[in-house]
């Protein structure tokens, strides 16, 4: 299964509370080793959060991911599957819903 994981850092605090969050959050990430398998990992431009692609046979494989920088971070994983697979079970469901 895939998964989209969104972060952004959490809201409030003072710059100084922000900026020791965000040194605390790179020692944390420098330490950690993404469980599954990542396809990509990317930062917005404007520094206020990223995007991952993970694939995992074992959903508590994303849990522990976010569950490690929830403390600095908002973070919400979307299950995903490819696009060819969305577009055969849209089709699938059009096909049902002219018939039903």
């Amino acid at each position: 299964m895939k998964y989209v994981i969104e972060w952004h850092p959490r809201a409030g605090g003072s710059s100084a509370e922000n900026l020791a969050t965000t040194k605390r959050s790179l020692e944390v990430l420098a330490k950690w080793t993404p469980g599954g398998t990542t396809h990509q990992f990317v930062s917005r431009l404007d520094g206020a959060g990223g995007f991952s692609v993970v694939e995992t046979d074992d959903p508590a494989v994303v849990a522990r991911d976010c569950a490690i920088f929830t403390p600095f971070l908002e973070v919400t994983a979307y299950p995903v599957v490819d696009i060819e697979a969305a577009v055969g079970v849209l089709q699938e469901a059009v096909d049902f819903a002219e018939h039903a």
